[in-house]
């Protein structure tokens, strides 16, 4: 088997294994914004609009002080690492970047834009996820591979993973920031993608925590016909049925069922019933 590329020892190590392989120096080139164009495969989809304007006027104020990671691809330097300065500096009206070019294929652009990334914490849960899914495809690697490389926990990488089994409707919540992933872990415990929007839209409307999600989940995992309402008796009924019994000598239940309040006796036989209605009927008169 192929040995597969290591991601763990950081970003910084990886640019630099990259220019080793590809003879090329780690030199600062400027080249006009037009010239640069974004990545694709970049993992990160959502930039803050607030975030990005704080980043403009800095930029505008001061410059780019850390260049951009570009590659050459048809024509054009295509972004490997840097793209929120990118849209900052374009924002902020520049001219022209700083860039370090990179010889490098589309798995080690991949590989370096998800640790980049990472390392900043960055990307919303489905993004993060959207990336893991990206590169263990792009670069044949299996999830504890993958764990290693980006110094996380298998589990987390199977938790990360799992979210993509959401319907498309409760991934734009998580990715608009409205569920965060202890949300749709809970979500994902409904077996059917119908009651996982219901409950989804649920917890948005109402704005539920994460363990108030939890202890509904198992209420949208069974059928409707299937769940019971409890009714609450109020406290006059049971206060009621204490004195009745107490009087008649008999069992008495004071209810209500499907709207309609009722009062049960018990009797054991033609005999009992007979000295219960005489009871009541002494009370008529």
């Amino acid at each position: 088997m192929a040995k597969k590329s290591g991601l763990g020892r950081g970003l910084s190590s990886l640019i630099s294994e990259a220019a080793a392989e590809s003879g090329v120096e780690a030199a600062t080139n400027e080249l006009p914004i037009e010239s640069i164009i974004p990545n694709s495969g970049q993992p990160r989809k959502h930039f803050d609009e607030d975030a990005l304007q704080e980043l403009s006027d800095s930029i505008k104020a001061v410059g780019v002080l850390q260049p951009l990671i570009v590659r050459e691809s048809k024509g054009k330097y295509q972004i490997i690492a840097g793209e929120r300065r990118y849209q900052a500096a374009k924002l902020a009206g520049l001219g022209s970047l700083p860039v370090i070019i990179k010889d490098l294929d589309e798995v080690n652009t991949l590989k370096i834009a998800l640790i980049e990334n990472l390392q900043r914490k960055d990307l919303n849960p489905i993004e993060e996820a959207k990336g893991f899914k990206e590169l263990i495809r792009a670069a044949d690697l299996t999830q504890e591979e993958l764990a290693q490389s980006v110094s996380k926990s298998r589990s987390a990488i199977a938790n990360a993973l799992r979210l993509l089994d959401l319907p498309e409707a409760v991934q734009d919540y998580l990715y608009q920031g409205e569920l965060t992933a202890g949300h749709a872990r809970a979500i994902l415990a409904v077996p059917d993608d119908d009651k996982r929007i219901a409950l989804a839209n649920k917890v948005v409307e109402e704005k539920l925590s994460v363990r108030e999600t939890e202890r509904l989940a198992p209420l949208f995992s069974v059928n409707q016909s299937e769940i019971r309402t409890k009714t609450i008796t109020p406290k006059s009924y049971k206060i009621a049925a204490r004195s009745l019994k107490e009087f008649l000598s008999t069992p008495v239940k004071v209810k209500s069922v499907r709207g309609k309040n009722k009062i049960e006796i018990e009797f054991s036989d033609e005999e009992d019933l007979s000295r219960i209605l005489e009871i009541i009927e002494g009370v008529e008169d």
